[in-house]
């Protein structure tokens, strides 16, 4: 395995994480790949060797260990961790489509040219969606690979002792599994881890989904705020202009008018004598 590379994928998805993202790729290389690779692994290598049943007939205890172990527990585990981790890598993937878009753009038209994607990590249209659906993606199939779990180890628990009637076994008989409580303990611990995983997840959803709603919202009221003062603005005066309100009564309103006193350059009227005269 190359670590270098496995390194760079951790960065990658650790970088474009949320709070809550950054927890759980903490708590999935931790507690579930590292428990995997380190110990549940060797729990389970030889399961099928230490699968012990009491008849010598050949073909009975590999179809009793078929039966009651249709699908390996480590397989299961490994298919799960592939699945879980690949909707991560698809965020990475978009966020790099999105730089070398821009980067073909800024070689196409130079430097002057618009932005398509001033911060290319930023949770904007697809690459929000993009991380949403991986969000959801994620919990699907952790609880899916719960089920399973359920379906084929009641309580996830493994028990001491199994009897068996299937052909070609002559009669019952009792079988008996290695170590049953050592991978008891491993698969609680992996359910607990899963559970804890799936909640992370859907808390990380519904913050992504609220944080969207509160921007929008908070977009909505300011463009109606700006709307009403465009509108307050540009509202017309009402007509007439000989008219005042007082207290919501209209009162004809005259502007006063001046008298301008004679001056002596202004004609004046002759006094009657003269005027006989």
């Amino acid at each position: 395995m190359n670590w270098g590379m496995f390194e760079g994928l951790l960065n990658g998805v650790n970088k474009y994480s949320t709070a809550f993202g950054r927890i759980w790729l903490s708590l999935v290389f931790i507690f579930r790949l590292l428990v995997y690779v380190v110990a549940a692994e060797r729990v389970w290598s030889d399961d099928d060797k230490d699968f012990d049943c009491n008849t010598r007939q050949p073909g009975c205890t590999n179809v009793c260990y078929d039966h009651f172990f249709p699908v390996s527990h480590i397989r299961l585990w490994a298919l799960q961790l592939i699945l879980v981790t690949c909707p991560s890598l698809l965020v990475i993937m978009h966020v790099a489509y999105r730089e070398a878009k821009e980067q073909r753009r800024r070689a196409a038209g130079g430097d002057n040219c618009r932005c398509i994607y001033p911060d290319p990590g930023k949770k904007r249209g697809g690459l929000w969606w993009t991380y949403l659906l991986s969000l959801i993606f994620k919990a699907g199939v952790d609880m899916v690979f719960l089920y399973i779990f359920y379906r084929f180890y009641r309580n996830y628990t493994l028990p001491r002792l199994v009897k068996c009637e299937l052909p070609p076994c002559p009669n019952v008989v009792d079988c008996f599994i290695a170590r049953p409580t050592e991978k008891t303990i491993f698969t609680l611990f992996m359910v607990v881890t899963t559970c804890v995983c799936v909640m992370l997840s859907l808390v990380e959803a519904a913050y992504l989904i609220g944080k969207r709603c509160r921007e929008c919202v908070l977009a909505g009221g300011e463009d109606g705020c700006r709307h009403s003062q465009d509108c307050a603005l540009s509202r017309p005066e009402p007509a007439g202009t000989g008219a005042q309100v007082f207290h919501g009564v209209d009162v004809d309103y005259k502007p006063p008018t001046a008298s301008i006193p004679p001056t002596d350059s202004s004609p004046t009227t002759l006094p009657e004598e003269e005027a006989l005269l």
